[in-house]
């Protein structure tokens, strides 16, 4: 069963602190509801689901990860880890996806990804770990931290929605400098998860009532 939604402990304190320090924040946390994590669900199957999902669309993704479900059976990595790419194939995995997903697997059961020891370990150190798995890129660690870690601190500058939310808010849709966005998203230290969200929030179609 999926965890249900929260709210980081950390938000009201981060949302204060952003509100007081940033003009262009303050109205856009005011406006929005209080941000919900979707889940802190198991870090194997997360990441796989990732990886499966890569370059399809969300319907696609579901259809194949049911089936490497079905196939796989035991959603655990060494059970992954030790099932014939063809069974993968077979699940709708390109060849490609396949390999990935089994180096994710090894690397659960080796240990050289080893989540018991993340709540120690910096963001830097976690993303670090999970890019050195195929198909893990820096943008996928980064949203594992966010949305499945809840960590504060995160900013995934390479993100488009990211980047095109600060040239809307803050430069009025002209395009920012790499130099630039750091300097705006400097500011927004220790809480850059908390304050990148609003920013994506910022990009969605306003209410019929708010928009009249």
């Amino acid at each position: 069963m999926t965890p249900a939604p929260f709210v980081p402990s950390y938000w009201p304190d981060a949302t204060r602190a952003l509100s007081a320090r940033d003009q262009v924040l303050a109205p856009l946390i005011e406006r929005h509801r209080p941000f919900m994590l979707g889940t802190r669900g198991d870090a194997f199957q997360t990441l796989a689901r990732a990886i499966i999902g890569q370059q399809i669309s969300v319907k696609a993704a579901q259809s194949v990860w049911t089936r490497f479900v079905t196939c796989v059976g035991c959603m655990e990595p060494a059970a992954v880890m030790n099932a014939q790419p063809t069974v993968l194939r077979a699940a709708g995995l390109s060849q490609r996806k396949t390999e990935y997903v089994r180096d994710l697997a090894h690397r659960f059961v080796s240990g050289s990804v080893d989540v018991a020891h993340w709540p120690e370990m910096d963001d830097e150190a976690i993303i670090e770990q999970l890019i050195e798995v195929r198909g893990i890129g820096r943008w996928t660690a980064e949203m594992y931290l966010i949305f499945n870690l809840g960590r504060p601190d995160v900013l995934p500058l390479a993100d488009l929605g990211l980047q095109k939310a600060l040239s809307i808010n803050y430069n009025r849709a002209k395009p920012l400098s790499e130099r630039r966005l750091r300097a705006i998203t400097r500011l927004w230290a220790p809480w850059r998860s908390v304050a990148t969200w609003y920013m994506w929030r910022s990009l969605e179609p306003l209410p019929a009532a708010e928009s009249d």
